[in-house]
Order: structure tokens, then sequence, then C-alpha cells
């Protein structure tokens, strides 16, 4: 445990929503993007500027292309949009590396060898569509429409889904939800009723005392967060951090608690066992508020500070005096929800455990806790009835009840065992899935089995590789998307429009869809000639004049009259649960045999020898995304392995040297470069998700750091809603060959 009393000055590591940004849209400037660039200076000055949002990541920010003689040189944040603020991350700022990257998909393309083998010929759109309509329908003609999937990721994707469920399948699935923040939804309905949404709804600006378990904010830059964060800390609010690992936001903490991997929930009991037993609570709030109170507190009885030191590694007397600090600014405490919260297959229940946390502090619908949220009404395009279709496959009865989505994992599994139905072919949007779902041998061995696969993207990523057909997708600096228009506590509605024209024969996914349409006799799911044609038909339908909506394509945003944030303090809320209150007592999972409230379960230790790998972000990389784009190389050229200093001594790792990593059978991965460090606890390594790329139509990222997917071959599925924890692999590290180059002793 170490109370931290360094600087609360807004930190550029935190806030490089200015600092680095800037740099990067400097370089940018410099024409530093393959070549397409010309050296512009450093003062250029845009003839023309354009709104629009952000794709680099699914924050979906409000954005400014800054141009010059028809090129993109630099992007800066939208002031009017309330999620940028008019500052970027520094992949935003990033996004002409991806715009002009010499590795874009230029052309469609037909696999000629065998999958995974990378070998295509160029073809003709009418071409390339044609296949693909002609495979969907075969399968559809053999197994049912429904035996069609997707699998995707992107606001572009929202037209191949309006394709996809006008043909007759209802399997369409993110792995945004089984793979990240699905278990985190679940958890806050069982108890709120509602979720907390996507932007959160967390009023963290006005946080008083705020708790971050394994939240890496300020390296997963989620820029609005990361905004509130800085802001959060910059008026004193208190910090505490619990988190294996010495994170950037740890750097900045009163209190970094190196919890042991996988106790968390004894953390979290623990914290709930003193609040109770000193009273630390508003007794009032909790009976309008809540139910099952009486019975929290006796299952939170046995998690005394000593029991769960025991199990956490946490001094007991350190559990009480974060506690008190939590419940002396109640209830202008936060614990954040977190984001990708899939670990270790209880990940549910230790949402669950966060959200009730969240509760015995009275911070929901109170200031510096959970805020109410508003939107902006968008009419939506009139269409006909969807066909009917059979239940999605991505689940057999009885599993998973409380899953709010599609779980794309499912969809895999039905894939592979052809249960509850077959699943022959699937359209692969902007998802690289053998580096998202977990054991990426088990994901190729389901493209295996497929009839026909599609991949639509914009660059030659790792799934392109297994697709008998890719359709090359322009950026989102070159097409119309749909509206986006979320709840959240300044209510809006974004425009994403062109900024530039497509680059080579790439095509915006709408007009891909529609022309697939036409070939599946589906025309009548795309009733306009274009998006910008579509979008003006849903802005009139909802009140807008032509003058309004000439002035929502200036300003890239609509901003609507938001409602109250907080709630008045007396009034009686009434929540989604069935008893109409926050439940402690969830009688739901009762009922479904599951343990109505969190119950901590010792997890698994890592063998003698190995160790627990933990992954996580780097302020300018999105997932692999990002990896071949050259501006953002700049910054973070490959990822590193944290290993303890302790543990780097016995396995004779150097500072600066390189490893290898190795997960179960034969799998491995590496070289990677070592980080010798106290800041991880000797149990675990730790490094950043999205390098090691294989593909090789990635000039920039082939080859680069290590790629944690391929040891990421053991997970825990979340028995309540499907989610697959991915922090129980183990892996073994040792030198690798020639590992002492440019590596010093720590």
């Amino acid at each position: 445990m170490l109370k931290n009393k360094l600087s609360r000055r807004t930190f550029l590591s935190l806030a490089g929503v200015a600092g680095v940004g800037a740099g990067v849209a400097a370089k940018t400037a410099l024409g530093i993007t393959d070549g397409f660039l010309e050296d512009l200076g450093e003062g250029t000055v845009a003839d023309e500027v354009v709104p629009t949002v952000c794709e680099i990541c699914f924050w979906k920010c409000g954005v400014l292309a800054h141009k010059k003689d028809g090129r993109v040189f630099k992007i800066t944040g939208n002031p009017s949009h309330p999620l940028s603020r008019g500052r970027l991350c520094p992949r935003g700022a990033g996004g002409p590396g991806l715009l002009y990257d010499n590795d874009r998909l230029k052309k469609p393309l037909i696999r000629v060898g065998e999958r995974g083998e990378e070998k295509f010929r160029e073809a003709t759109w009418e071409e390339a569509l044609d296949r693909v309509a002609e495979g969907f329908q075969k399968v559809a003609d053999e197994h049912g429409p429904e035996a069609v999937g997707m699998l995707y990721h992107g606001a572009g994707a929202s037209f191949f889904k309006t394709l996809l469920h006008g043909f007759g399948t209802p399997n369409i699935a993110a792995p945004s939800y089984a793979q990240c923040r699905g278990p985190r939804e679940v958890g806050f309905e069982l108890t709120y009723g509602e979720g907390v949404g996507s932007p959160e709804n967390l009023d963290m600006r006005n946080t008083r005392t705020l708790v971050l378990i394994g939240a890496h904010l300020g390296e997963n830059m989620h820029n609005t967060q990361v905004q509130d964060f800085a802001e959060c800390l910059g008026k004193g609010a208190k910090l505490i951090v619990a988190d294996p690992r010495y994170s950037t936001a740890a750097g900045k903490a009163d209190w970094w608690l190196p919890v042991r991997p996988g106790t968390d929930i004894a953390l979290i009991l623990g914290w709930m066992h003193v609040i109770l037993r000193e009273g630390w609570y508003d007794k009032a709030w909790m009976q309008r508020n809540t139910i099952g109170l009486d019975k929290l507190e006796a299952h939170v009885a046995r998690y005394t500070p000593e029991a769960v030191f025991v199990e956490t590694g946490i001094e007991p007397d350190v559990i009480v005096e974060t506690a008190e600090a939590l419940s002396a600014t109640a209830p202008a405490s936060l614990v954040h929800p977190g984001r990708r919260v899939t670990w270790y297959g209880d990940d549910t229940q230790r949402s669950r455990a966060i959200a009730m946390l969240n509760a015995l502090l009275g911070n929901w619908g109170r200031p510096g806790g959970f805020n109410m949220t508003s939107n902006v009404p968008i009419a939506k395009t009139e269409l006909p009835a969807f066909p009917e279709h059979r239940p999605i496959a991505d689940k057999l009865d009885g599993q998973y009840i409380f899953a709010g989505s599609p779980l794309a994992s499912g969809l895999r599994d039905a894939t592979l065992t052809e249960k509850p139905y077959p699943i022959k072919a699937w359209m692969v949007y902007g998802c690289n899935l053998p580096n998202v779902l977990p054991n990426t041998q088990k994901t190729l061995d389901a493209i295996q089995k497929l009839d026909f696969m599609v991949a639509i993207d914009v660059l030659p990523a790792e799934v392109c590789g297994w697709a008998d057909v890719v359709l090359p997708e322009c950026t989102y600096l070159e097409r119309h998307d749909d509206l986006i228009a979320p709840w959240y506590r300044e209510p809006f509605a974004a425009l994403r429009q062109p900024v530039v024209d497509p680059m080579g024969e790439s095509k915006p996914g709408w007009w891909m869809a529609k022309q697939l349409a036409k070939r599946l006799g589906l025309e009548q799911f795309f009733p306009w000639e274009n998006p910008r044609e579509m979008i003006h038909a849903r802005l009139k339908a909802s009140g807008y004049n032509a003058a309004q909506i000439a002035d929502v394509e200036q300003r890239g945003v609509i901003l609507g009259e938001p409602e109250p944030l907080y709630l008045p303090t007396d009034y009686e809320y009434e929540y989604g649960t069935p008893s109409g209150k926050i439940e402690f007592f969830s009688q739901q999972l009762a009922d479904a045999g599951f343990d109505p409230m969190p119950t901590y379960r010792r997890p698994e230790m890592p063998p003698a020898g190995s160790f627990r790998l933990l992954t996580g972000r780097a302020p300018s990389h999105t997932f692999g995304r990002t990896a071949n784009n050259s501006l953002l190389l700049d910054s973070y050229p490959e990822n590193e392995l944290w290993v303890n200093r302790v543990i780097a001594a016995d396995f004779g790792l150097l500072h600066g040297g390189y490893a290898m990593v190795f997960g179960e059978g034969d799998t491995k991965t590496g070289p990677i470069r070592v980080k010798v460090t106290e800041r991880i606890r000797a149990d675990c390594v730790y490094m950043v998700h999205g390098f090691g790329h294989s593909a090789r139509g990635l000039s920039k990222a082939h080859g680069r750091g290590a790629n944690d997917s391929a040891v990421t071959t053991r997970y825990e599925t979340d028995p309540l809603m499907g989610g697959t924890g991915f922090n129980v692999n183990f892996v073994r590290i040792e030198p690798a060959p020639d590992s002492s180059l440019g590596g010093v002793e720590a």
C-alpha cells in the first residue's frame, strides 16, 4: 500500500487530450503520413474545416477536419460537441494516419489460396458483390437465412445490420458486449434496473472521492472521462486505485492498493462491511431507495478487514481508512464501474458488488455520483417489418439468461457445434476476430467450418486473410454514417459526414449494403438514394427546417435541452427493478439459482514458475486498430512486458532486453521488450493489447511487439450473461534469443 502525496496538477499523460494530441496534430501538419501529405509547415492555415465524428475508437468524439488544397492535415476537437469539448486524445488527432495509410485496402479481393494464406486476386465491385450475394443466398437456401451471422464493431455496421435483419437472421453480435462491458451492464441492471450506458452517466467532474478498480483512466483514453478525471483531481478530490499494477492513475492516487488478482470482490465486500459496521451511510436515503439492506449487513458480516487482508493482501487499517474516506464525502463519492470488465468469469457479480457499494454511498442521481441523462429524439426511417426468424443461436436453452445483447463468442460456438442450429456464413465488419475473441485457434477452427465469409475493413487485418471475399471500406473521414444520438448528461445528436472523397476503389458501408440489397431482393429496406437524403428526412420528420438542417451540417452537432442532472433530495424515484428500489438482495438471481448477493470465491493461483497475464491499453492506441498508424507509432512504437524486479532477476531478464512469453500447449508470442519495474506485483506480468500483428499486409505493425491474444487460450464464461473472462491465463517467460541486445541490469 502506498499513500501518494504527489502534486494534483493536470498531468500531461492524462490530459494528452491537449498535450500529446497537439503534438500529433503538429506532426500531421508536417506530412508524416506515408508520404501522402506534403510538408505544409506548422503554420499552415486551413482553407476548409469540416465537422464530423471520429471512429478511431468507439467514443465517437466530435472533430473538425482541417483541409488544405483538398488534403486533411490536422484534426482537432469540435468545441460544440459535448464529448470532445474542443479537445482530442492522441488517437483522434492521429486520424490522418489512417486516412493516408499506404497499406489501406484499395480494391475488392477474392481468395485464390487456402484460408489464412492471404492469397487473393483483385476483383471488380460487380464481381465481388455478386460473390457475396451468391454466398449468402446459397447458405440461406440450404440452411435458412438464420445460418448467416454477422460480427461487427463500429457505427458503420448499422447499414449491414439492417441488411441482414431484412435477410431474415437475428445472428448479429458485437464483441464489445461479451468481451468487454456486458457484465457491468447486467450487474447494474440487476441492482438499479438500468445500466450505466455508453458514454457512462458518471458525474466524475464533481466527485470528491473516486475509486478505480482495475480501471486505467489515462491509459484507456476515453476523451470526456479523462477530461472529467483531470478536472476531478484538479479540484482536490481524493483517489483510491485498486490494481495489481501501478498504473498512470495509481501514480496520482492518495492510496494505491496492489490487490491480489481475482480478489476484488473480497475487497469490495470488506469496504461494505466497514461502512455498515460503522454506520457511515445516509439511513434516510437508504430507507427510501433500497431494499435488502438487513440481508446485506448479515451477508458481509464475515468480510472483516482482517479476513479480507488474508485474501487481497491489503492491510486491515488501509481497508478501514479508505472506506472512511469514501464515506466522508458521500454522496459525492464514486466507485467507477469500469469498461472492459471481463476478467475472471464472476464479472457480473463483481460489477454488482460495485453497484451495491455505490448504493451504500447514496450517489444515484446525486452530484459527484451517477447523473441523470436525456437525449435528442430523432424520428426513425420507416421500414417494412423484418421477416420472422428462429431465436438467436448465441446460446442454448437456459444458458446466460441475463444476457441483454447477443454474444459474439456464442455465435462462434454455434458455428463450431451447429447447436442450437448451424451457422454457415459470416459477415465480419471492422472486427479483427482472431485478436478479439479469446482462444484464437477456436476462432480459426470456426472460420474453417464456414461455407462462406466476407470481411469488410479499411486495413488488411488478420481476419481478412481468412475471408473468401474482402471488401475495402473507406475511412470515417470519407463517408456518411447514420446520426449518433446517445443518452448523455448534455443531450446531442452528431453528424458523421465525408471530409474527402474515398481513396482508391474503397466504398462507404452504406453503398455496399444498398448494392447487396439489390442483389438479394431487399431494396425495400433502403428507401433512400444516399445517407444524406435519409438523414435530412429523419431531421425533417423530427421538426427541423431546411435552415436548421444546414446549420447541423455546418456545426456537426445538434444540442438538445438538458433535463435535470440530479434527483431532488426527497424524491421517491422508481427504479427499474422488480421491487422498484435498488436491490441489495436480488430475488431474480435467487429464483434463477444464483447467489442473490455477490460472494467471494478464491481464484486459481498461478502454478510455480508461471504468472498471471494482465493486459491493458496505451493512450495513443485503440486495441490493435492503430498499430499500423505511423503517426501514433511515433509515441508508442511497441508494447512492453512489465516484470517485477525480483522476478526479472530470477529469470535473467534485462530491462530493455527481450523476452518470449509462453502460454498453454505450444502457444507463444514475442520477442517483446522487457520493462523491469517495482510497479507490478510479482505474481503478474502485463502488456498492452494490440501488437504483434501477423498479417503481412500491415507493413508497419507486422511483427512489432507481442500479441497477447496468441497466449490467451483459456477463459471463464460468466454463467449469468455469457461474458468471457480473460485474466485466467498463466504464462511462462524466458529471455529471447539475443535478449541482452539493448538491455541493462535494473
